[in-house]
């Protein structure tokens, strides 16, 4: 089911002026399942999580995920390229299982949650790779940075729970480097390399529940 709009698939397409591509896709047929979606949708953070992965002393990875966060999705199903996501994280709910070790990612040293005690992401383009395969780019700000992150989505579909809510999921995950927003804190090893890698994986398990539609 196409949420987002398709890249397109030959080099004439793709060196088609935006305006035009964007012309094409409202003349396509809209898949009538795919209407049914368009809404707003809110993250339901009982069902939805937000993690990371970073290798830690060369060897193994450490896993962690924040457990304090708002989100919004607006699906288009007539026009995806209109579908846009939201997301608002609290830094001081990052969770890696072991206090000292949220301590310090909270402190100067890292996050600076006292000083920059928000994560975002804003959306600015999706577009379907094909099948239920999605990538959304936004741009995320971490400690006044902002920077653009692409997001590899998979839509794993749309149903009605047992209390009436109508729900969406998706997950996924993204590649950064945590420099690139100023985490630059590490520690040499003895045997050589570092603490922590520079690479860190983000991701994504989402829920999000459609808003009920307001009365006329």
């Amino acid at each position: 089911m196409a949420l987002f709009n398709r890249r397109p698939t030959n080099d004439s397409a793709a060196t088609t002026p935006a305006a035009t591509v964007t012309s094409i896709s409202r003349s396509a047929p809209v898949d009538p399942a795919l209407a049914a979606l368009t809404g707003d949708y809110t993250l339901d953070p009982a069902h939805t999580s937000i993690g990371f992965t970073v290798r830690h002393a060369m060897v193994t990875n450490v896993r962690g995920s924040f457990t304090d966060f708002q989100g919004t999705l607006h699906l288009d199903g007539s026009d995806p390229a209109q579908s846009t996501a939201e997301l608002d994280i609290q830094i001081a709910s990052v969770d890696t299982g072991m206090a000292d070790r949220d301590g310090h990612l909270r402190s100067a040293d890292f996050f600076d949650a006292e000083k920059f005690p928000k994560m975002t992401f804003r959306s600015t383009r999706a577009e379907q790779l094909g099948g239920e395969d999605y990538r959304i780019t936004g741009d995320l700000t971490i400690k006044d940075v902002t920077r653009p992150v692409t997001i590899d989505l998979e839509f794993n579909g749309s149903a009605t729970d047992v209390y009436g809510n109508e729900r969406v999921g998706f997950e996924g995950s993204a590649q950064i480097l945590r420099s690139d927003w100023g985490l630059t804190w590490n520690a040499a090893l003895e045997t050589g390399g570092v603490m922590l890698s520079d690479k860190v994986k983000l991701i994504f398990d989402i829920s999000a529940i459609r808003a009920a539609a307001s009365a006329a």
